[in-house]
């Protein structure tokens, strides 16, 4: 990637990775990017936010499940939504480039880019929490010692390079990393909420539904248990006037209103239970929801407005993923018999209104999804790994991928025939038209969901399972249960969803590592062990360019899909949003979300709706 000229604030806005070697010495910065650009560094407020944005006004959204817990940080309990309001970090992620961050709690960094196994985060001397009482060094490393120590495996994971936390002043707080290989670190460690050391002391582990001290925009307002969570916004804020909090956080109150099913949800938001509406979850009723759900009296009144918001950002993808602890699943034949009997056409035509992609690649919808054969690049990336691999997924990742299509005719003939003859080449064999496998065990397959919403999908594909010989099922257990058995990875297949950045790195592990495949309450929830794919994440991690970033990217996902660990589902490039029009947003939206944050009400106009709703 060719070296880009300076800005002129070079001393406040370096980018990681594009620093002159004769300038490789500790420098402070107001804001860091990894192998992206820090174009706003100098902005008074961001493109997409409205600084004259008027304060005021309710936004609500619905949830699903229930909740037991306001702190999503530790490793029991079931946290509320919308915890991430009560809480800043030391530095907050722009939604217009891939990876780069300003000033929140802390107002400048410093850091030596020869040397990045270290960095210092000052403490904003204005930063205060709800009580008043300062934000400290101390407060910064109780945090992150508990998240360390007691919070999620994914996140200790995540988080593995840091060797140690020490605090310099008051104000000035160092984290040492394991090594500086890993230079994304340096950013990453900013983007967690910090809490206040008295409260983390006392109430970290206990499940509880009064949060931990926060310093955020917002207190937590009035709790319905198990209904309903609000929000309210502090008026007395430290950090209302910070560059990237100009024109952010305008609503008065942010509310999430409980269902237990995608159905009374929408019944809900027609009667004005909660206004804004997101779409974008691919289910059934949602796609019929967008196509032939918003034609009821206030659509016709002009009250509720529908609105496509594009992003340059992969689509998370959303798939059912095999456990491969299972021995049933180690023969990767199996699994590409399971895709196999995935019939999407059919689904996306009679179930979905045709408003679904196929999802293509890990990184569906962005410039890091590999397409067509592997560039010459790639190839070089690939040849050494090739050895490693298993012959059906060597040959997979050298072709142009494409999963399997149906005629949509809901039959799926030729993929069934497909299946069953990747189930007899691997073994399997057939009695009374029953499926067994090699080792003479029933072909069982149990497929693990909650709530209501995934069953209309996952009915039609248990069924070709049955056609095939499987005995399988559907099993379907409340909240606690499932993210229960989800964190010891009790399942034979499950829906996940594996959201991604512009700026993928350090948290593949998570995902796909083998270390990862082991530790309770991780991520990787198919359980891949795979040499090649620990290899190409380290290099990834390692990325010193936008370029080798975007490489080692397509790299990973020619891997992942050439092992056929889970059925990719669907998605869109595109998020659906429909809200009771009350709701504004600035004329230029971001690229790589919705914003909502920066979205403000129009009194005049929710006065309208609520009168329109009182008769």
């Amino acid at each position: 990637m060719p070296k880009k000229a300076l800005p002129k604030t070079v001393l406040f806005a370096l980018v990681i990775g594009w620093l002159p070697i004769a300038m490789a010495a500790p420098v402070t910065t107001t804001a860091l990017g990894h192998n992206s650009p820090t174009e706003y560094a100098d902005a008074p407020y961001m493109p997409y936010a409205n600084p004259n944005a008027p304060k005021g006004g309710t936004l609500s959204l619905d949830a699903r499940g229930t909740f037991n817990a306001a702190n999503k940080w530790m490793t029991t309990g079931v946290a509320m939504v919308g915890t991430d309001y009560l809480y800043d970090t030391l530095m907050t992620g722009s939604l217009d480039e891939a990876f780069t961050m300003y000033p929140q709690l802390a107002s400048k960094v410093t850091y030596d880019p020869e040397d990045t196994s270290w960095i210092i985060y000052h403490i904003n001397p204005a930063a205060r929490f709800w009580d008043g009482t300062e934000v400290t060094s101390a407060d910064v490393k109780a945090t992150y010692d508990a998240i360390l120590n007691k919070g999620p495996m994914y996140i200790r994971s995540y988080l593995g390079d840091i060797k140690d936390i020490q605090i310099v002043d008051k104000r000035r707080v160092k984290f040492v990393f394991a090594s500086d290989d890993n230079k994304e670190i340096l950013l990453t460690v900013g983007q967690f909420p910090v809490f206040a050391k008295s409260s983390i002391d006392t109430d970290f582990e206990k499940i509880s539904l009064t949060p931990l001290m926060g310093s955020g925009p917002y207190k937590l307002g009035r709790v319905d248990a198990g209904r309903s969570v609000s929000y309210v916004r502090d008026p007395n804020y430290w950090g209302r006037d910070l560059m990237v909090n100009r024109g952010r956080y305008n609503f008065d109150r942010i509310k999430f209103v409980y269902y237990q099913s995608d159905e009374i949800a929408f019944e809900g938001f027609k009667s004005g239970q909660y206004r804004f509406r997101p779409e974008n979850k691919a289910s059934k009723n949602k796609a019929s929801n967008w196509a032939t759900g918003y034609r009821f009296p206030a659509v016709k009144a002009g009250l509720i407005k529908k609105e496509t918001i594009s992003s340059q950002n992969p689509v998370p993808m959303q798939a059912l993923v095999m456990n491969l602890r299972r021995p049933l699943f180690q023969d990767i034949r199996v699994r590409q018999a399971l895709s196999a009997a995935y019939d999407f056409e059919w689904m996306n035509k009679t179930l979905f209104h045709g408003q679904y992609e196929r999802l293509q690649s890990f990184f569906h919808g962005s410039e890091l999804a590999a397409t067509g054969m592997p560039s010459p690049t790639e190839m070089q990336v690939l040849k050494p790994l090739l050895p490693t691999l298993e012959p059906i997924q060597r040959r997979a990742v050298l072709a142009r991928w494409q999963l399997p299509t149906s005629d949509a005719s809901g039959f799926n003939r030729e993929g069934l025939l497909q299946a069953r003859q990747l189930l007899l080449d691997a073994g399997f064999y057939y009695d009374d038209m029953q499926l067994y496998q090699p080792n003479g065990k029933r072909a069982r397959i149990e497929m693990l969901m909650t709530g209501e919403t995934m069953g209309r999908v996952l009915l039609p594909y248990i069924r070709n399972l049955k056609r095939l010989g499987f005995d399988a099922t559907l099993r379907q257990v409340d909240g606690p249960q499932y993210y229960e058995r989800m964190r010891r990875f009790d399942y034979d297949m499950v829906v996940d969803v594996f959201a991604q950045s512009l700026s993928p790195g350090a948290e593949q592990v998570g995902f796909w590592g083998s270390s990862a495949a082991d530790e309770t309450g991780n991520r990787n929830t198919a359980g891949i062990k795979n040499a090649a794919i620990d290899e190409v994440i380290e290099q990834l991690g390692d990325a010193e360019s936008r370029d080798e970033i975007v490489l080692y990217t397509h790299v990973l996902d020619r891997l992942l899909r050439a092992g056929h660990y889970m059925v990719p589902l669907y998605g869109k490039s595109s998020t659906n949003v429909a809200y009771w029009n009350q709701y504004r947003h600035n004329g230029t939206l971001p690229t790589n979300a919705v914003g909502i944050d920066y979205w403000w009400v129009d009194k005049a106009a929710e006065a309208r709706v609520n009168n329109y709703l009182k008769k």
